[in-house]
C-alpha cells in the first residue's frame, strides 16, 4: 500500500517517516467556560485532511495512529494518585466504528479506565460547520450512564467553539462527577 500523505510505499497507512515528520503531537491549552481544561495535541489544520476520514473505513486505521501518537504517549506520562474515568463524547458506532471510543481506548492504563456507551446525545444533529449560535439553539441533550469512578477525563476529537464539550460537562457535573480535564486530538482555535 502507499502512504497517505507522501505515497511512498508503506506497510501502514501513514509511513514511520510521515508519521515522525507530520504527526508528532504538540500540547494545546484552552478553557471551557466552566473554567475545565481542553488540552489538544493537533492544530486542526494541520491534520484536518486525516480527521475528515472518520466515517469512512480507511479512518478506523488513521483515527488508531493518532491515538497512538496523542493520547497512548501521553497517559503514559500522566501520573494521578486515584481511579479516573475516561469517557468518549457520544461513541455511537458509525462505518462500522467509532471515532471517539478509539481515542479513549488509548487511555487504558492503571489509573484510567476507559467507559463506553456511558455519555450518549439524545439529539444526534450535526454540528460540522455550524456556528456557534446553531450549535447552543440545539443542545445535545446528553444521557449518562452512571459509572463508580468520581473523577473524569472527558474525551472528543475535535474542539471548535466548546459547545459541545461544555454541554457534556454540565451532564455530568449536574451528576457529581469532577472533571478533571478534557482531551480532544485538535483544536480549530489554533493557528
Amino acid at each position: 500500500m502507499r502512504c497517505l500523505l507522501c505515497e511512498e510505499f508503506s506497510l501502514s497507512h501513514i509511513c514511520s517517516p510521515c508519521q515522525k515528520t507530520f504527526l508528532t503531537p504538540s500540547i494545546y491549552k484552552r478553557k471551557l467556560t466552566a473554567n475545565i481544561e481542553v488540552i489538544s495535541f493537533y492544530k486542526y489544520q494541520d491534520i484536518k485532511n486525516l480527521l475528515h476520514t472518520k466515517h469512512t473505513d480507511v479512518g478506523y486505521y488513521i483515527y488508531n495512529i493518532l491515538a497512538k501518537k496523542s493520547f497512548k504517549k501521553f497517559v503514559q506520562n500522566f501520573e494521578i494518585d486515584m481511579q479516573i474515568a475516561s469517557l468518549s463524547i457520544d461513541d455511537t458506532i458509525k462505518s462500522g466504528y467509532s471515532h471517539t471510543a478509539i481515542l479513549n481506548k488509548a487511555l487504558q492504563s492503571k489509573q484510567i479506565t476507559p467507559y463506553f456507551h456511558k455519555l450518549r446525545a439524545k439529539n444526534s444533529v450535526s454540528y460540522s460547520g455550524k456556528t456557534k449560535a446553531f450549535r447552543l439553539m440545539n443542545p445535545r441533550d446528553f444521557q449518562l450512564e452512571d459509572f463508580k469512578e468520581k473523577s473524569v477525563i472527558v474525551v472528543d476529537d475535535i474542539i471548535t467553539t466548546g459547545a459541545t464539550l461544555t454541554q457534556a460537562v454540565e451532564s455530568l457535573q449536574e451528576k457529581g462527577k469532577e472533571i478533571l480535564f478534557c482531551l480532544t486530538l485538535a483544536d480549530v482555535s489554533q493557528k
